[in-house]
């Protein structure tokens, strides 16, 4: 049973330290951490990238576990996300799809094996701009101050604004650094700051969650380069996988969202990971009617 970052005791940490009320169990054959979201008129239950479970049968078992969990609590609906996509049969007949909230897919790297085949994976023209780096007067730093937070912050408050995609706040990213798993990196060219990118390691993986670069950076391939250092530091450290937390959808037009990010991350030579995708568990069919309703006012206005 592979846990992802989102399913551990130390997203659950992340989770309390943003005052966000939270579910966690672990049983023999799944666990789950549940989040309890609040609406206008009650609540629901969000398990982003979960339940994980080892067999149907555990599936099965994990699901029950949180209809009482939800009952307990008096929630309109949960959201589950299982990686699993055989899961899919297995759920509840009261089971609705819902927009993705976590990537459906994602792309990962294969950091194992020898130095050749390691470097064989990534693209050599990459390779070669991160070899002069320095020769260019770009440097690479870490930090876990949260006040550095603010680079990155306002790196993706230009991009959001390009793309049209939102972004998190300024107090939630500094609260996400001050967790164990997380480290900011930051590009400079002459002390100035041209790209940032904050990831996550837990067990054998590195999450590739947040970047951002300038226009000077966009021309001096700051986000190719740092994403190198990031791939060799997870190597360093005996990690065995680089997820790039997600990619657009197979099929997707040269005008989504993520179409960029995409062609970039597909340059490397991993392999695509294509989980189940959101859905939610209804248990009150009234209030989620009308939740539905009010969603889709406000996503006009």
């Amino acid at each position: 049973m592979e846990i992802p970052i989102t399913q551990s005791s130390q997203w659950e940490k992340l989770q309390k330290d943003l005052k966000e009320p939270c579910f966690y169990r672990e049983e023999k054959g799944f666990q789950f951490l549940a989040i309890k979201k609040h609406l206008p008129g009650g609540c629901y239950l969000y398990v982003p990238y979960g339940p994980v479970a080892d067999t149907a049968k555990d599936f099965q078992e994990a699901i029950k576990n949180l209809e009482n969990l939800a009952r307990e609590e008096k929630a309109i609906f949960i959201r589950i996300e299982p990686r699993n996509r055989d899961f899919i049969k297995h759920f509840p007949k009261n089971t609705k799809k819902s927009h993705d909230l976590n990537p459906k897919e994602t792309w990962v790297l294969d950091l194992t094996g020898t130095d050749e085949e390691y470097k064989s994976r990534l693209p050599s023209r990459l390779l070669r701009y991160y070899r002069n780096r320095e020769k260019n007067g770009i440097t690479i730093e870490t930090s876990k101050n949260p006040d550095d937070i603010r680079y990155l912050l306002d790196l993706q408050k230009a991009l959001a604004k390009e793309k049209n995609i939102s972004t998190f706040s300024e107090e939630y990213l500094k609260t996400e650094l001050k967790q164990p798993f997380a480290t900011l990196y930051l590009v400079k060219k002459d002390q100035n700051v041209i790209a940032a990118g904050l990831v996550f390691d837990h067990d054998y993986t590195r999450y590739n969650l947040q970047g951002a670069q300038t226009d000077e950076g966009r021309t001096l391939h700051a986000t190719g380069i740092l994403t190198i250092q990031l791939i060799e530091d997870a190597r360093a450290k005996n990690l065995r996988n680089f997820d790039f937390w997600g990619i657009a959808p197979e099929g997707a037009s040269e005008n989504h969202p993520w179409a960029g990010f995409t062609n970039f991350k597909k340059t490397f030579k991993g392999y695509e990971l294509d989980f189940a995708g959101t859905h939610d568990i209804v248990l009150s069919p009234f209030k989620y009617k009308l939740y539905q309703i009010i969603r889709a006012i406000r996503r006009k206005i």
